[in-house]
């Protein structure tokens, strides 16, 4: 198991392309959404910072993490630059978290391979509640506003390439 000793919200702005002229789709699971609402604050928040215009975000919501399979194709039809799927899965005593997590890992991995929009994985897969909310705006920062930086890299990438 990885051990996360840095803040995921830092970055260096001077190193990543303005994201004024992208349009970014954000698809949120409402599942354990005090998790998944700070997630997509930090994404939000990230994309302004880098130049990206609010009304070139759209948000969508989902039930769960594993919809966010459905959700993220159809904001790729949605003609978006990037999307980044946000969830939480925490483990509990049965066998589904094993079997949403591979789910979801596997489709949005498709949509990767399968489309020329880059669907960036903003899921969190962890042991207990205080690991997510370490890594949703805790003392580890912020996992979506990495998936923002990433959202922001490729679709320079896609576009440049």
């Amino acid at each position: 198991m990885a051990t996360v000793n840095h803040n995921l919200s830092n970055y260096d702005k001077n190193t990543i392309p303005n994201a004024k002229d992208f349009r970014f789709g954000i698809v949120v699971s409402e599942w354990n959404d005090t998790i998944t609402n700070g997630l997509y604050q930090g994404a939000y928040d990230a994309l302004l910072d880098c130049g990206a215009l609010s009304e070139n975000i759209i948000k969508w919501d989902v039930p769960g993490s594993f919809e966010l399979i459905y959700g993220s194709k159809k904001m790729v039809e949605y003609q978006v630059d990037a999307v980044i799927a946000i969830g939480c899965v925490i483990q509990g005593e049965t066998k589904h978290f094993d079997f949403v997590c591979e789910g979801v890992t596997h489709g949005i991995k498709e949509l990767n391979l399968n489309s020329d929009t880059p669907v960036i994985f903003c899921v969190l897969t962890d042991n207990t509640m205080q690991q997510s909310i370490d890594r949703s705006g805790g003392k580890h920062g912020n996992k979506g506003t990495e998936a923002a930086i990433a959202a922001i890299k490729m679709a320079n990438l896609r576009r440049n390439r």
